[in-house]
């Protein structure tokens, strides 16, 4: 069984990481969530910032962390 090397991965872009994921995850639960309730308007709001959020990880990544 082989194991991934982790250990040159920095704090701060597993911080960084770890905050957009738990962002984009929440905005995409919300979408889903107010698309059940039949909120329309409100389900696509949030599906579109789940999108923006992770546009703005890959800048962030590309900008700081390359």
């Amino acid at each position: 069984m082989d194991l991934v090397d982790v250990s040159e991965v920095s704090a701060g872009l597993f911080v960084t990481g770890v905050i957009f994921i738990m962002l984009i995850g929440s905005f995409l639960s919300l979408g889903v969530l107010r698309f059940f309730q039949l909120k329309k308007r409100q389900g696509f709001m949030f599906l579109g910032l789940s999108a923006l959020s992770l546009i703005a990880l890959v800048i962030v990544i590309n900008t700081w962390f390359s």
